[in-house]
């Protein structure tokens, strides 16, 4: 069999492993004030606001779901989606754009995060995007969209629905876990404490949290991230003043396990190893 046949074949497997799998997903919808609910399924945890101005959606995990959160959010509102906002590019949370285009979603991102999937895509692109800020007015709330730069992605932003008092950071908060930082795609890991600092001046204690990962939580547990962020920041910092190599950073668990151990993370998307060689990387491009 030559390569390209071979290549194509295994790219159609691996669709088709992936469809079976996103197949057996249940999407969730958790309450979070009278108008704002939390929809999680595989992906990341998207947010809506409901009311007579039809739906604000934020994120869409990936496209073969689109159905499925449609019948969700048709649970708590017989609206349409209007405006569906991206915190950032990755499939993740942009990969069900197309779907809901078609069924009438203005997308919104902002500028980096259109740039990103222009480089692969023509359908599902962002329509509205904005530099720095944006406000919308729906269903009884000032929807603040803040970009904080150089965090998780190059395109990152936080969503403040103001009058629910609810923040959806998107992936620049992992909630119990390390995170993910796309270096490769302007994140850094000072970028990402940056945003987490951002998040928490404009959350008081009665903020509800939707973190881009991980269950709901609370202005503690962003306070918890952000002390980790900091914390694995000075420690892998300290490591390359004194000559480490990233080889040897990554073997250095004491760096990071005060917060998860490497038992504790073996099988997760982002180990103690890959976070040290994460921080290392970030670190040395300062």
């Amino acid at each position: 069999m030559n390569k390209p046949i071979f290549l194509a074949l295994l790219l159609l497997s691996t669709i088709a492993c992936a469809q079976g799998r996103l197949d057996k997903v249940k999407i969730t919808v958790e309450k979070v004030t009278e108008n704002i609910y939390m929809l999680q399924g595989a992906g990341g945890n998207i947010g809506i606001s409901t009311g007579e101005d039809g739906v604000f959606m934020v994120d869409d995990q990936f496209a073969p779901l689109s159905e499925k959160i449609q019948a969700a959010i048709a649970t708590v509102s017989d609206k349409p989606v209007t405006f569906l906002m991206n915190t950032h590019f990755h499939g993740d949370h942009s990969g069900g754009n197309a779907n809901f285009e078609a069924k009438g979603a203005t997308i919104v991102a902002q500028d980096n995060v259109r740039k990103r999937l222009a480089e692969s895509k023509t359908e599902g692109l962002p329509v509205i995007t904005f530099s720095d800020d944006a406000t919308f007015y729906m269903n009884g709330n000032d929807i603040f969209l803040t970009h904080v730069h150089n965090a998780h992605t190059d395109g990152d932003a936080l969503v403040y629905f103001t009058q629910s008092n609810v923040l959806h950071t998107g992936d620049t908060f992992f909630n119990g876990r390390f995170p993910f930082i796309d270096v490769r795609r302007g994140g850094s890991l000072k970028g990402d404490i940056e945003a987490a600092k951002k998040g928490l001046m404009i959350s008081n204690d009665d903020t509800k949290i939707i973190p881009g990962h991980g269950g709901l939580a609370t202005k503690t547990d962003y306070k918890k991230y952000h002390e980790m962020l900091q914390g694995i920041h000075d420690n892998v910092s300290a490591a390359i003043q004194q000559g480490k190599t990233e080889d040897q950073i990554a073997a250095m668990e004491s760096l990071t396990s005060q917060w998860f151990t490497d038992a504790q993370t073996e099988g997760q998307f982002i180990t103690g190893e890959k976070m040290r060689r994460t921080a290392y990387q970030s670190i040395s491009q300062e």
